[in-house]
């Protein structure tokens, strides 16, 4: 029997972002970090919840996705927690998004970083807002899949 893939480790993920949007499409781009920011992330201090993505004279940059660097950190390395990092796609990728994001309501949102092949991606989705119903549609069909879960477990006992 062979055995299934593994899913990339996952470095970290933006939970918010399903709640708060529609995923229209997804696309995974590299990313360009400096040398204490792999180390940070390795382990695990990245927190990607605020963080979003722009496009800036045709390239993307994602913001607000914070690294925080270890204190073992290199005295001449001035590291900043905060800080655009340059996010890598194919020009004709990037070309398709910037149209498709000048339309009304998308954004584009970082749904998680992880590892491949030995280097960090980020996974980003084409992303439309919910309207308060939505988000409130989507806590109503959460807490009813716990409760279907709760029932089925009490049963099994």
């Amino acid at each position: 029997m062979a055995k299934a893939p593994a899913s990339a480790p996952r470095l970290a993920e933006n939970k918010k972002a399903a709640f708060n949007y529609f995923f229209e499409e997804k696309y995974e781009a590299g990313m360009v970090l400096e040398g204490w920011e792999v180390k940070a992330l390795r382990e695990g201090k990245v927190q990607l919840t605020d963080g979003y993505v722009v496009i800036r004279d045709g390239e993307l940059y994602l913001i607000g996705c914070r690294i925080d660097p270890l204190r073992t950190a290199s005295t001449h390395v001035n590291p900043q927690a905060e800080r655009t990092r340059k996010l890598l796609l194919h020009k004709d990728e990037i070309r398709r998004l910037i149209g498709k994001v000048e339309q009304k309501g998308y954004t584009l949102v970082p749904i998680n970083l992880h590892w491949k092949a030995g280097k960090v991606k980020c996974e980003m989705a084409l992303a439309k807002g919910k309207a308060e119903h939505d988000k409130r549609d989507t806590i109503k069909d959460r807490e009813g899949k716990r409760e279907v879960e709760r029932a089925m477990k009490a049963r099994h006992r």
